[in-house]
C-alpha cells in the first residue's frame, strides 16, 4: 500500500451541506455584500452568489491590499469573504487553504476566531503536520456549488468545465493526486445522482480529448485578455512590494479600478459567464468609490522561521488577519499593518 493511500485509509466520511447551512445560515443569504479574492477562484465564486443570491461584490482583498467600497464594514453580518478565510470571531469567510498545523496543538482562540468559516480542511479535521498531502485539492467555487444545490437546481452546461477545471490549476490537480481528488469528490457528495458536481468530475460525453480541446479554447480566449505582467484571469491590486496597483485616485480618499483593468476584468468575467450560464449582473459588482488599505504580508522562510508547533503558536500571538500554509515548511501571511482592519 502506498503512503497516501495509508493516509486515506478509512477516511470515508461524507459532507453534511445541511447542517453547514444550518450552522452558517449566511452562505445562502440573499443580497449579501462580498469581498472577493481576485482571482478566477473568487471571480467565479461571486458570479455564481450574485447569480442566485444577488449578492453584491464591494470590495478585493489579495493578503496585501484591500479596496473596499466606501460605508461597507466587512465585520458586519451581511458581509462575508470568499475564497479566503479571515481570522476574527465576527468576519463571515468561506476559503479552502490549509490552516492549522496540528490538530493537537490548537489555540483558544481557534474555535472562537473561526466560527464564521466555512472550509473544507477545518471540517474533515485536517492539519498541515499530519494530514498536508490529504487537504483540499479543488476550489472554493465546487464547494460553494454543492452548497448551493442544496436549495437550488443548478444545471452546468458542457461549456462550464473549462473555467471550472481551470481555477486553481484543478485540471492539473486531477491526474497529480488521484487518490486524493476521487477521496474528496466523494466527501463532497459525487455519488449522490442530484449533486451538480457529477456534471463537472462524470459528464458522460467528456473525452480527455475533448477536455484538452475545451483547455485550450479556455487558455486562448484568457491569453487574449492578457498584458505583460498580468494575465488575464485575475485583478491586480498590488505589486509584489505590496503597494496598490490599479486603483486610481478619485479624490476625497476615494479609488477606482482604472479603466483598462476593469475592462480586462469585465472581459474575463464575461468568459466565465458565458462558460457557466451564470449571469453577470453589472449593478452587483463595484469597481469605484473604494476605500484602500495596505497591509503586510510576510512568510515564515523569509523570516528565516521553521515551522514547528512554537513558531507557530507565537506566529497566532501576532494575530495575523489571514494565512495559508502553502507547503509542508511555510505559510504566507498577512499582518494589520500599517492599515487596521476594522
Amino acid at each position: 500500500m502506498s503512503k497516501i493511500q495509508e493516509l486515506l485509509f478509512g477516511k470515508n466520511d461524507i459532507i453534511n451541506y445541511d447542517e453547514i447551512i444550518e450552522q452558517q445560515p449566511w452562505i445562502v443569504r440573499r443580497n449579501m455584500n462580498c469581498i472577493l479574492s481576485p482571482d478566477s477562484d473568487g471571480l467565479l465564486s461571486g458570479l455564481i452568489m450574485s447569480h442566485f443570491l444577488n449578492w453584491k461584490i464591494v470590495g478585493f482583498y489579495d493578503g496585501k491590499v484591500m479596496a473596499l467600497q466606501k460605508g461597507i464594514n466587512p465585520t458586519d453580518d451581511n458581509c462575508a469573504f470568499l475564497d479566503m478565510e479571515i481570522f476574527r470571531k465576527n468576519v463571515r469567510s468561506c476559503g479552502h487553504h490549509m490552516l492549522l498545523l496540528n490538530k493537537r496543538q490548537k489555540s483558544e482562540l481557534w474555535e472562537e476566531r473561526y466560527q464564521n468559516c466555512i472550509q473544507p480542511n477545518l471540517l474533515r479535521n485536517y492539519d498541515g503536520k499530519n494530514d498536508f498531502r490529504l487537504k483540499y485539492p479543488l476550489a472554493t467555487i465546487h464547494l460553494l456549488i454543492g452548497i448551493l444545490s442544496r436549495k437550488f437546481s443548478i444545471e452546468l452546461p458542457r461549456t462550464a468545465i473549462s473555467s471550472l477545471f481551470f481555477t486553481d490549476g484543478v485540471f492539473q490537480i486531477l491526474y497529480s493526486y488521484p487518490e486524493n481528488v476521487l477521496n474528496w469528490l466523494n466527501y463532497l457528495g459525487i455519488n449522490d445522482l442530484k449533486s451538480p458536481l457529477r456534471q463537472i468530475f462524470m459528464h458522460d460525453h467528456f473525452t480527455v480529448y475533448s477536455q484538452i480541446v475545451e483547455m485550450d479554447k479556455f487558455f486562448r480566449l484568457r491569453d487574449a485578455i492578457s498584458i505583460k505582467g498580468e494575465r488575464g484571469d485575475r485583478l491586480r491590486i498590488s505589486t509584489s512590494e505590496g503597494t496598490p496597483f490599479n486603483l486610481e485616485s478619485q479624490g476625497n480618499s476615494l479609488y477606482s479600478l482604472n479603466l483598462d483593468s476593469k475592462d480586462r476584468v469585465l472581459r474575463f468575467i464575461s468568459i466565465l459567464a458565458q462558460s457557466t450560464g451564470w449571469h453577470y449582473k453589472e449593478e452587483n459588482w463595484n469597481f469605484d468609490n473604494l476605500l484602500v488599505s495596505q497591509f503586510t504580508k510576510f512568510d515564515f522562510k523569509s523570516r528565516g522561521w521553521r515551522l514547528n508547533g512554537k513558531t507557530f503558536k507565537e506566529f497566532l500571538e501576532l494575530d495575523p488577519l489571514s494565512w495559508a500554509m502553502t507547503s509542508g515548511d511555510n505559510i504566507e501571511f498577512t499582518l494589520e499593518q500599517p492599515a487596521v482592519f476594522y
